[in-house]
C-alpha cells in the first residue's frame, strides 16, 4: 500500500515538473505541433504565433494576442531553432 502511494506521488510530481518546464508550440509556417524545453519555468503549456507570417505589428493587436505573440517570441524565436 506504501509502494502505491509513492509511485503515485511520484507521478503527480513529474508531472507537475513537465507542466513547468515542457511546452508545445504550433509552427508559425507549417502548422505542426513541436516539443520543446522552456529555458525558464511558467504554467504555460501551448504557445503560437498569433502573427504568424503576416507583416501584422504588435501595436495592431489586440492585448490577448499582444500577450501571446510576446511569449511565443520569448520562448520559441529567441530560445528554440525552428526548423
Amino acid at each position: 500500500m506504501k509502494r502505491k502511494i509513492g509511485i503515485t506521488i511520484f507521478t503527480i510530481g513529474i508531472l507537475i515538473v513537465s507542466k513547468f518546464w515542457v511546452g508545445i508550440y504550433t509552427h508559425d509556417e507549417f502548422g505542426g505541433k513541436n516539443v520543446f524545453i522552456k529555458h525558464r519555468p511558467i504554467w504555460k503549456t501551448f504557445f503560437y504565433s498569433p502573427r504568424g507570417m503576416s507583416d501584422l505589428k504588435l501595436s495592431e493587436m489586440s492585448t490577448e494576442k499582444q500577450t501571446e505573440q510576446i511569449l511565443f517570441d520569448e520562448f520559441v524565436l529567441k530560445h528554440q531553432t525552428i526548423e
